[in-house]
């Protein structure tokens, strides 16, 4: 993520913000964010809200994730929220949205399902 340039925002409970400027390092040729980077903040958000949820001496590992890409991630900076739906003994569910922001405003640009595993 450091590589990126994304950072994290926000940690609670059950739930991450992680934060990735808009920079010509992570977009494409049209100026959008690229989708390859926007699934990775999403990826890391929910692997790190189903973390806040787990045992101290444990880790997390994605097991499988989906991204359906809703509209071209514009603005200043993306904005990935990962919130645990079920937090399981083994297996994880996290809901995945990105947004991307421009001043105060917000747009859902990609949302997505995440399972991981507790290991």
């Amino acid at each position: 993520m450091s590589h990126l340039g994304a950072r994290i925002t926000h940690i609670g409970p059950g739930r991450v913000h992680i934060v990735l400027p808009s920079r010509p390092e992570v977009t494409q040729q049209d100026g959008y964010v690229h989708a390859g980077a926007t699934s990775a903040v999403a990826d890391s958000a929910g692997g790190y809200a189903a973390f806040t949820l787990f045992p101290p001496d444990s880790s997390v590992l994605t097991v499988e994730y989906k991204v359906n890409l809703l509209a071209p991630a514009i603005g200043d900076r993306i904005e990935a929220v990962g919130t645990v739906l079920r937090s399981g003994r083994t297996l994880t569910v996290c809901r995945l949205e990105v947004f991307g922001v421009q001043d105060d405003r917000r747009k859902l640009v990609a949302t997505g399902q995440q399972t991981l595993i507790c290991v």
